[in-house]
């Protein structure tokens, strides 16, 4: 089984590889400077202990390291998501919380008890614990605010407001993005609304959007974290996330355009745009909506708690002193930030505008969902992210490593593993094979301004798969879910997991993403 593992690995890092252009291997020999390898040397020896200390996914001792087979329960529950809402729909919707929870805790005891490891299963925690206290408090915020858009959802007007989305993932990251606009999009589309519409919101807001700054997404955050410069994102991604989202916005309008006339009468029943907050026109004798082109909000008082949601992201212990937190294991675990989010939670669905969650159709239901889903694949996908990092740091993995193979690598993994820990782990294996150590703030910044040979173009390669191809699958990216979910909740018949990839991502994510590793790691047309 391990053996097929790292095969699968080792395929995919070849491939990449292979294609490499020479002249960038000459290219990396002849800027490769002194200083850098003389700071390599001086590290090096430190680096391996340093990332077990501060690497929320390092590796672990080896006697402590989980046998490949122990990734059957992630590949499991994987597959019963994807099969559970087409084969036994009635079972998978009353039984996932125990199923995801179940499955989590056999990981988990196996770690505690019998490999006698609680490293994992605290760092997993924790990092759960992070991850959905942020996406409670964007949804229940977001929640409580309601944007009606007075006009007809044309493709035209649909396409503008997915840009629009993609622009302001950057401001309040994809998550917040998503929640604030997936329901004026909804309503935007009442009666012609259709999966494609969703999904695409899922491509442009919920993740390719975020690329341009460590508030976008969370590989990009905790990269920030580590050294990276805040606009460090902006000025090396700004192209490729232009390029990409421009791609998208015309693939859309198009395909929007298609089926426009043909949907403009729809059956379905939906009601997130109804009379209880919908959007306000008038009929003409003729029948037809006269739409006064106005943009207005309810509840607008919840942008206040919104703010404070972002804003706590930046209190993290390890970059701030005086906030406090829980020690283990030579790192600090962040309480407080969680802490303030869930409370941003509670009082803005407290005191939010009633009529704003009436309109919005808000209920529970998708953080629910979210959150039990997210507690198995949290549990249960230690073992494969440790057999992965540790084959990225292994000499094998490295001697494989230069930016093409960092795009596949990343890119591949994201698209079924949590993209943060894939970003660091792919960013640890990438400065490793400099000399270099990612638990070393000022080498974290000589990484990313260029100082070591290729390894701008490296992270680059690595925060650009990271972002974007966390739109492949449902459970890449934390807001994909919880879109798809709102969407369900509505009415919307969204296609499966396997449907998703095999009609969306497939024929029409997949291409641009390779388009995207041709122009700008490839050739470097644009570099």
């Amino acid at each position: 089984m391990r053996k097929l593992l790292v095969w699968l690995l080792v395929s995919v890092l070849t491939v990449a590889g292979a294609v490499d252009q020479p002249a960038m291997a000459l290219d990396q020999a002849e800027t490769t400077t002194v200083t850098t390898v003389a700071t390599g040397q001086d590290h090096q020896e430190d680096s391996h202990h340093q990332e077990a200390e501060h690497d929320s996914h390092g590796a672990h001792d080896e006697h402590h390291e989980a046998p490949a087979w122990t990734v059957i329960p992630f590949v499991l529950l994987l597959l019963m998501i994807a099969t559970g809402p087409l084969f036994y729909e009635h079972f998978w919707h009353h039984h996932y919380p125990k199923v995801a929870v179940g499955l989590a805790t056999l990981v988990i005891s196996y770690y505690i008890f019998v490999l006698g490891n609680t490293h994992g299963p605290v760092h997993a925690f924790f990092e759960y614990f992070q991850f959905i206290a942020l996406l409670t408090g964007l949804y229940v915020a977001s929640g409580g605010i309601m944007i009606n858009v007075d006009r007809e959802g044309t493709p035209m007007a649909n396409t503008v407001l997915l840009v629009i989305g993609a622009v302001v993932a950057n401001i309040i990251g994809t998550t917040g993005a998503s929640m604030l606009l997936i329901r004026p999009f909804m309503r935007l589309n009442k009666g012609r609304i259709k999966p494609y519409h969703i999904v695409f919101f899922i491509f442009m807001v919920s993740n390719v959007g975020g690329c341009l700054t460590p508030i976008g997404d969370p590989p990009l955050f905790l990269g920030f974290l580590k050294g990276v410069p805040f606009f460090w994102t902006l000025t090396h991604n700004w192209d490729t996330w232009a390029f990409a989202i421009i791609i998208l916005a015309i693939v859309f309008y198009f395909y929007d355009s298609k089926n426009h006339e043909n949907n403009l009468e729809s059956d379905l029943e939906f009601n997130a745009g109804d009379d209880n907050g919908g959007n306000v026109s008038v009929k003409t004798q003729a029948g037809k909506a006269v739409h006064t082109g106005k943009v207005t909000f309810v509840g607008s008082k919840n942008f206040v708690w919104l703010a404070v949601v972002v804003v706590a992201v930046f209190l993290d212990p390890n970059v701030f002193d005086w906030v406090p937190a829980i020690n283990y294991d030579g790192q600090k675990m962040s309480f407080l930030r969680e802490v303030i989010m869930l409370s941003a939670a509670f009082f803005s669905f407290k005191w939010a505008n009633k009529d704003a969650l009436k309109g919005n159709g808000f209920n529970f239901e998708p953080i629910r969902e979210v959150a039990f889903i997210f507690i198995g694949i949290f549990g249960t996908m230690m073992p494969a992210l440790e057999l992965v990092g540790n084959f990225a740091k292994s000499e094998a993995g490295q001697a494989l490593i230069n930016h093409n193979s960092l795009y596949w690598g990343t890119g591949a993994l994201s698209g079924f593993l949590d993209n943060a820990p894939t970003y660091l782990n792919f960013l640890a294996a990438a400065m490793a094979s400099k000399g270099a150590d990612l638990s070393n703030q000022s080498e974290v910044i000589a990484f990313a301004a260029g100082q070591m040979a290729n390894s701008a173009v490296e992270l680059t390669a690595i925060s650009v798969a990271a972002v974007f191809f966390g739109a492949m699958t449902y459970i890449g990216n934390g807001p994909n879910f919880m879109v798809k979910s709102i969407a369900e909740q509505e009415g919307i018949k969204m296609p499966s997991f396997f449907g998703y990839i095999l009609r969306f991502s497939l024929p029409i994510l997949f291409p641009i993403l390779v388009v995207v590793w041709v122009l700008f790691f490839y050739l470097q047309l644009f570099g």
